[in-house]
């Protein structure tokens, strides 16, 4: 069977079709948006407005993703799982988060194949480090701005803010179901599962978000990824 990025041909031609597509007149329709929200993240920080960070992309090449920063840097703090009430989080970067605005940058990402509109969230080296054997299939996609494991996982910060020690939980519990999820995305992707999940993303529906919920807590323990989104 002849594939294309771990997808067959034409599903890969579709879904790169539909990127280009979607992201370009996203970023023709938001532009304005995200300048204004860099400006005001250059002067919410007092650094400059986008942030950049090191992902693993399609076949575990790393990529720069790009996002408007919401998170100032806190001495003493080391921790690379972010959960609710994080001080490293600005009053102005809760509101761009919690809006996704902040996440509106990564078009560009899409745009020149970086990254997908849906897909596996790109993880930084040391957690796409841990993916083996079955597992590596989620690297043969690119990875998305959305997809099945961020929208279960749509709450993550305050589910994190629950537990006594954020880290482990995000370890055993989080990453592991998240990979699950990213797993079958690939082996069982369709275009119009992609279309389905766009829409769940603009407009949250709580069946789709209920049952990854459910799956997840009848696979536990078996966990945000291991990065803060700054």
């Amino acid at each position: 069977m002849s594939q294309t990025a771990g997808l067959r041909w034409h599903h890969a031609v579709l879904k790169r079709t539909l990127d280009v597509v979607v992201s370009a007149i996203g970023l023709l329709l938001c532009g304005w948006l995200i300048l204004l929200a860099f400006l005001v993240a250059t002067v919410d920080t007092r650094r400059l407005g986008f942030f950049t960070q090191k992902r693993v992309g399609r076949g575990g090449e790393l990529f720069s993703i790009i996002k408007i920063r919401t998170m100032r840097d806190i001495p003493g703090i080391t921790t690379t799982v972010t959960r609710r009430g994080d001080p490293r989080i600005t009053r102005i970067g809760r509101l761009l988060r919690r809006s996704r605005i902040d996440e509106l940058p990564q078009l560009i990402n899409v745009l020149v194949g970086h990254m997908s509109l849906v897909g596996p969230r790109p993880d930084v080296p040391g957690f796409a480090d841990r993916l083996k054997g079955e597992d590596r299939v989620v690297l043969a996609v690119r990875p998305g701005i959305t997809g099945p494991a961020t929208l279960r996982f749509r709450d993550e910060e305050e589910e994190l803010a629950a537990q006594p020690d954020p880290d482990a939980y995000n370890a055993a519990v989080i990453f592991p179901e998240k990979v699950r999820l990213n797993r079958e995305y690939v082996t069982r992707y369709s275009l119009r599962g992609d279309l389905q999940y766009l829409l769940w993303t603009v407009w949250p529906l709580s069946t789709p978000r209920d049952r990854h919920r459910r799956t997840c807590s009848n696979t536990r323990p078996s966990a945000r990824s291991g990065h803060p989104d700054r």
